[in-house]
């Protein structure tokens, strides 16, 4: 059984493993049967095609590679990478380009190569047309590296590879089920979104503005920064994770695993948590629903702080303030 309490100032209850602070501001704990929220992601997938004149295939490129190499590139345009076709080519061994544009659009500069030796694609191009698209089809084991220029957006399906680099500028960065021992995004201007499940041990930075929105991230490290964005995930099943925040909101629905949450002006909200989870902000609000036992840590220095817990379980609660 569990007592609702609230409290100005610096106050203390304890409920087995999990534990808040709140000072200065009013620290509210409820505990008691509740349901986590239905979490939704609250928009869909945008849509990158630009309208305008009617676009074609403007040239095209089919290089016979490495099944293990890597593809680097260089573009102020949109980009797009898929895995090869396995019943078209069995052995993995082509990377097919293809760039799209309007008529008369500056393509000519676009360089498409392959280095035998170091077994790399490179695409580059400082000039082509920022309307253009280059669409990559590679080998599912090839590592990216890839730099989006501009407003150029970067768009990832269905690769498994070692190491996945993607830094962008104003563009769009969406990956959707891709797998990689290594994944590392960052984006000075541009939206990070994750479709599907993303595997690996993963970083992602987005400075500014930016917001990072997720469908479901697993691995074992997990690390997310934003600074004035929005920090949005569905679903984490992590060993460990860090996510943090200067001044956006970082909202999350189920997450599993040791989770460490920053944020300085920014709310924190998680519907539903299992395992180990500490929260921490210095102004912002923070919402938790803990869904399976765990030791829980929530701080908040001139917020408020709300905690819900399943009737199911046996704690104890320590509230300070």
């Amino acid at each position: 059984m569990f007592v609702p309490c609230s409290g100005w100032g610096l106050g203390c209850l304890r409920l087995c493993l999990l534990r808040v602070w709140a000072s200065e501001v009013a620290g509210r704990c409820a505990c008691g049967a509740c349901q986590a929220r239905l979490y939704g992601s609250g928009g869909s997938q945008p849509d990158v095609s630009r309208s305008g004149p009617a676009r074609r295939t403007l040239k095209e490129w089919a290089l016979l590679v490495s099944p293990f190499g890597r593809l680097r590139t260089r573009l102020p345009c949109s980009l797009a990478v898929r895995p090869l076709d396995p019943l078209t080519y069995p052995d993995g061994d082509r990377v097919l380009v293809a760039v799209s544009g309007v008529e008369g659009g500056a393509v000519a500069s676009l360089q498409v190569r392959y280095d035998e030796a170091q077994k790399e694609v490179a695409i580059v191009s400082d000039v082509i047309d920022p309307q253009a698209s280059v669409e990559v089809n590679a080998p599912l084991k090839f590592d990216l590296d890839i730099k989006s220029s501009g407003s150029g957006c970067v768009k990832v399906q269905n690769i498994e590879c070692d190491n996945c680099k993607i830094e962008t500028e104003q563009g769009t960065s969406i990956l959707q089920s891709v797998k990689s021992q290594k994944l590392h995004i960052q984006t000075k201007g541009g939206k990070v979104i994750c479709l599907g499940t993303v595997y690996g041990n993963i970083d992602i930075h987005a400075s500014d503005k930016s917001t990072v929105t997720v469908d479901k991230l697993q691995g074992s490290s997990v690390n997310v920064s934003t600074e004035d964005g929005l920090l949005k995930a569905k679903c984490l099943y992590t060993e460990s994770s860090f996510l943090s925040s200067a001044a956006g909101d970082i909202t999350l629905g189920s997450v599993h695993g040791n989770i460490t949450l920053q944020s300085k002006t920014g709310n924190i909200t998680v519907d539903s948590s299992s395992g180990c989870l500490s929260a921490s902000t210095y102004q912002g609000a923070i919402d938790v629903y803990v869904s399976q036992l765990g030791k829980v840590e929530l701080k908040s220095h001139k917020g408020s702080v709300l905690v819900k817990v399943a009737s199911s379980l046996q704690a104890y609660l320590q509230l300070s303030g």
